[in-house]
């Protein structure tokens, strides 16, 4: 009973985090591999409007992708500090940090470089970044990139590929957003899963194919490394259901991580369920007191893992790496229920706690 109320409990609250309608998934449940895809892309694709390219996607940008924290921009490319509206590109690029714009970050050139709907206005795989930037990476494909021969003000880097898959030129996100870009990829390769594979005019070659379930092997290889080893934030779940709320579908690859793995990874030729991915959150911990007043102990065995406190409405109040005492202060939060995620490489788990004063 203890271990079924914990699978309960868990389920419930990556819902609260995520936000996915009830039963959004059901259709998913029991398929594998290339029915699986197909089975995502018609839940994702049944339903969705498509944003107009402008101003729909200027417009959307004001709800999907503001920093909380400093209520600019959010721009995965650069460290600039741009104010929504105020700084979009209207026709002039300057210097890093003189404007936005709307990047494509799978190039529409892959696909004939035509205004094809609803993927030239997708917002999924549209994202703002800094114009200067955008246009440093062109229709390069993402890699890991040897020696740069340009770095952004945030690190991100374009130079010849240093996997042996691939030897051109290509665009590497820094760390924080690896993940992000990667399972971008994965629900452009299952929204679009009945063309993608013919997007391969110019660079496209190097990321599209038919035979793979829409990626190239160097493409397999390169997202399910960055996903793996930058799991889903609390950005990109903010950013789903803001995207969820304009554009009327939802990324699979963030709610539910772990199927990426089912079509073209460590699990395939399995049968996915909604419990999949429950099942694969391997850190073990126990909070005490629980009801807690101001000091949250946690007993676990994980070095430094990092922890995030969220509300039940999925808004981040805390987060930080755990110290060697493994203690969380409260003082600034008042009572109520909160959520609390562990989290080491990509592993992680939540637990309610109450605050109680």
């Amino acid at each position: 009973m203890k271990k079924l109320f914990t699978l309960f409990l868990l389920s419930l609250s990556i819902y609260i985090i995520a936000q996915e309608p009830t039963g959004y998934y059901n259709s998913a449940v029991g398929k594998s591999d290339a029915t699986l895809r197909t089975s995502l892309e018609s839940i994702i694709t049944n339903g969705s409007v498509v944003l107009t390219y402008t101003p729909g996607l200027w417009n959307a940008y004001a709800t999907t992708d503001i920093n909380p924290a400093t209520g600019k921009i959010w721009d995965m490319y650069s460290n600039c500090s741009f104010t929504w509206s105020v700084d979009q590109n209207k026709g002039t690029t300057g210097p890093e940090c003189t404007n936005y714009n709307r990047e494509h970050s799978v190039p529409n050139s892959w696909w004939g470089g035509v205004q094809t709907v609803p993927q030239y206005s997708d917002i999924v795989h549209l994202v703002p970044t800094d114009s200067y930037v955008n246009a440093q990476r062109g229709n390069n494909p993402y890699g890991e990139v040897g020696t740069p021969s340009y770095t952004s003000g945030n690190g991100s880097k374009l130079g010849s590929s240093s996997i042996a898959e691939y030897s051109g030129v290509v665009f590497e996100p820094i760390n924080e957003y690896k993940g992000d870009f990667a399972r971008i990829y994965f629900y452009i390769a299952t929204r679009y899963a009945s063309d993608c594979g013919t997007w391969t005019q110019g660079q496209g070659s190097v990321i599209f194919g038919t035979p793979t379930l829409g990626l190239s092997t160097y493409a397999i290889n390169l997202f399910l490394k960055w996903s793996r080893q930058d799991p889903v934030s609390s950005k990109e779940i903010s950013r789903n259901n803001a995207i969820y709320v304009v554009q009327k579908n939802r990324n699979p690859f963030i709610d539910h991580p772990e199927l990426a793995e089912y079509i073209w990874g460590n699990h395939k030729g399995e049968s996915w369920s909604l419990a999949s991915g429950i099942n694969e959150l391997k850190i073990q911990f126990s909070i005490s007191p629980n009801p807690v007043q101001n000091e949250l102990n946690i007993q676990c065995d994980e070095v430094n893992p990092a922890y995030i406190i969220y509300n039940l409405n999925g808004q981040v109040l805390l987060q930080n790496q755990l110290g060697p005492e493994h203690t969380i202060w409260l003082d600034q939060l008042q009572n109520g229920m909160y959520l609390l995620q562990l989290q080491s490489g990509d592993r992680k788990t939540i637990q309610k706690f109450v605050i109680n004063k």
